[in-house]
């Protein structure tokens, strides 16, 4: 497993602290579900990120950003994970941010991203599941622009971004890597529609249906017909922070478990002094264990540009899928009746993991991609 330096210890140490007082389920996931809110997360929190630093994570420091890698944003993504945080901060921190890492677009987006007051969203899927290739919306040349027209659905966040990042094809046939265009498209463009739809975790994501909206040559990220580029490397840092949210959110699960198998009474006893349960709770223990070190040694090659940071994000993701599965699954289990209820906490971290799985392709999804690139 990864050996983490004094600064990545601390860099955890303050995101842990920071997203136990202010990032908890009662102050942030339940305040904003409850009140109807259509963001779904808590702008002031997004500030408070800002003032630490962690908005700025990922931007290049030549940018006025920390210039950190995939390995410290995964540190602050378990966090996340773990208090069930809703924030923009895995969209628009890590995945926009990676996608518009030298260009101009990145110029004008990175200061509101840095002070906490932009949010940017990522729209990539067009079916029910995630198949980056298999993009149609279309890109058309227009004037000394083009004109999108097409639909996106499951765009997190999308109905509060300040910018969307597109995927298009300009080019060649859906399949194909080659021909895909990214362009960064102001959420008040004319001819986008965005519907709002709530997640079953109570996140936010959005339909898009996109009429001849017309963008300038300036809109473009990268290259024409060469968005493949920007764009896979956004989804490798995608899939690796929403495992490490995973692995969070796993572990989150298991210790409000094991906290509840030392306080419920069962014929007379603890019920954790049972060891069908004891040997549950260990089983879980390791598997969390595997997928975090998973999800490191995914983080670190990322870093590295390694060739083999593709494959190790899909096990990474794939992994993580499906052990937070098994630990929400397990959690429920454990605590009975009182599970299923609204109440108890412990059912937001199943919902929440429902939709985490999805992001970015699920975990069969995955699985395949790791069966067909390590053949």
């Amino acid at each position: 497993m990864t050996l983490l330096t004094d600064d990545q210890r601390q860099l955890a140490d303050m995101t842990r602290s920071f997203l136990a007082e202010e990032g908890t389920i009662k102050k942030q996931l339940r305040h904003w579900r409850d009140i109807g809110c259509k963001d779904g997360f808590g702008h002031g929190l997004w500030k408070q990120m800002a003032e630490l630093g962690l908005t700025g994570l990922a931007i290049p420091e030549e940018d006025g950003g920390l210039g950190l890698g995939a390995t410290e944003a995964a540190l602050v993504m378990e966090e996340v994970g773990r208090n069930l945080t809703p924030s923009p901060f895995l969209t628009t921190a890590l995945v926009a941010v990676e996608a518009l890492k030298g260009t101009e677009q990145g110029k004008r987006w990175f200061p509101g991203i840095i002070a906490g007051e932009t949010v940017a969203a990522f729209a990539v899927d067009e079916g029910p599941h995630h198949r980056p290739r298999q993009i149609a919306l279309e890109a058309r040349r227009s004037g000394n622009g083009f004109a999108l027209s097409g639909t996106k659905q499951f765009v997190v966040h999308g109905a509060s971004a300040d910018v969307i990042l597109v995927a298009a094809r300009t080019a060649g046939s859906a399949g194909e890597a080659e021909g895909l265009t990214l362009f960064a498209v102001p959420r008040d463009a004319a001819g986008l529609e965005i519907e709002n739809v709530t997640l079953a975790d109570s996140s936010k994501a959005a339909r898009l249906t996109l009429s001849n909206v017309a963008v300038d040559a300036d809109a473009v990220v990268g290259e024409v017909d060469h968005g493949f580029e920007p764009l896979r490397r956004a989804m490798r840092v995608g899939r690796t922070g929403a495992a490490a949210e995973m692995v969070g959110l796993a572990s989150g699960a298991s210790t409000m478990t094991l906290d509840y198998l030392k306080q419920r009474k069962q014929f007379g006893k603890l019920i954790g002094e049972f060891q069908v349960l004891q040997h549950r709770a260990a089983h879980l223990f390791g598997e969390i264990e595997i997928a975090r070190a998973a999800t490191w040694k995914a983080a670190e090659l990322v870093d590295k540009g390694d060739d083999r940071a593709g494959l190790m994000t899909h096990v990474a993701k794939a992994k993580a899928g499906r052990v937070s599965a098994l630990a929400v699954q397990e959690a429920v289990q454990m605590h009975g009746g009182i599970g299923m209820t609204d109440e108890h906490d412990i059912g937001l971290y199943m919902k929440r993991e429902k939709v985490l799985d999805a992001l970015f392709g699920d975990s069969n999804y995955h699985a395949r991609m790791v069966r067909m690139l390590a053949a």
